[in-house]
């Protein structure tokens, strides 16, 4: 998250991360009239004894690299997730992505969007800086999850806070609150909670961007990643874990040392770019997840290719400045 990204965030209106309002003029959910195409959907299950889970932020909807739409769908279409929590839509990507695909889909108005190869069996849900709907994704048993996208507030960013100016711990902490983080984290938390209680019987997930580093990878054993701090309990995802959502990366991936995941950011080495003191790495895109019928088999964050640097991400075959984070469950 380096500033220029803070600066096109703010020029095209995605202060909707720092606002109560991410989500509340909407689309509705809509479905494909004619029900997806047997192309669009290659290989679908009759029974999903797995669910491939992605979140992926489209930077301005694809508009910073050439041919954003198509590279977006080249990145889906390779790694065949079944549903996809979108954040940075820019009021059309996810209506773009699912008419392409023959996929159900969401749109809100700005920044959030939700696709599904699977329909959607509920009217659209929104808390603070998120939003989700019910997917049914077993006909033969009725199963259904709820899926749930975020973009939390980005600015004042906890990293900066720290790798740039050393702040103490607990001023770093007033500025997560600062930045609208925290208490979006809580309201969502809050408004999850009675489908995270019923969870067992069908599995809630909460995806998305949420400009904060985890409370999982700040430790004493990757201190030397991060400027020399070692545990922090950074309060989103401490809010989310005492909610009862587990995430699914560190799930698979229980070492961060060994597997740090950063998602942020490909394109930004250094804090202009191609130039400037060196961008703190961090994973701050999520896949979280609570219910006994879901059991993680396998994560990963991933780019493709190798992308230019800002200024010169426009060719890149990567259509983004985050990685995706891709969750394999099994179901039942």
């Amino acid at each position: 998250m380096s500033a220029k990204r803070r600066v096109f965030l703010s020029a095209t209106g995605a202060a909707v991360a720092l606002a109560a309002t991410a989500a509340v003029a909407v689309a509705g959910p809509v479905a494909n009239p004619e029900g997806p195409s047997a192309s669009a959907r290659p290989g679908k299950p009759a029974a999903a004894s797995e669910l491939r889970v992605m979140t992926l932020n489209l930077w301005h909807g694809g508009a910073k690299v050439d041919d954003g739409l198509a590279k977006q769908l080249a990145v889906i279409e390779k790694h065949r997730p079944d549903v996809v929590g979108l954040q940075e839509t820019s009021g059309h990507s996810a209506r773009e992505l699912a008419e392409e695909l023959g996929w159900d889909h969401w749109q809100s108005d700005a920044d959030l969007g939700i696709i599904s190869r699977f329909p959607f069996t509920s009217e659209v849900e929104t808390s603070r800086a998120a939003a989700g709907v019910r997917i049914r994704i077993d006909e033969t048993t009725g199963q259904e999850v709820e899926l749930w996208t975020a973009h939390l507030g980005y600015d004042p960013y906890g990293p900066y806070d720290a790798c740039f100016d050393g702040m103490a711990v607990e001023d770093i902490f007033q500025r997560e609150a600062q930045s609208g983080r925290t208490p979006q984290a809580e309201a969502i938390a809050k408004d999850l909670a009675p489908k995270i209680a019923a969870a067992d019987e069908t599995p809630v997930l909460l995806v998305g961007d949420f400009n904060t580093p985890s409370h999982l990878d700040w430790t004493e054993a990757t201190k030397d990643s991060h400027c020399g701090y070692g545990q922090v309990d950074w309060p989103v995802t401490k809010i989310f874990e005492k909610a009862g959502l587990k995430d699914s990366f560190r799930e698979a991936n229980p070492d961060p040392a060994a597997v740090p995941g950063n998602t942020w950011s490909p394109v930004y080495p250094k804090h202009e770019g191609s130039t400037g003191v060196d961008e703190p790495q961090d994973r701050i895109d999520f896949i979280d997840y609570a219910g006994d019928k879901l059991t993680v088999k396998d994560s990963v964050s991933f780019v493709e290719g190798d992308p230019k640097p800002v200024p010169d991400q426009a060719g890149n075959a990567w259509p983004t400045d985050h990685a995706a984070v891709l969750t394999t469950f099994t179901v039942g």
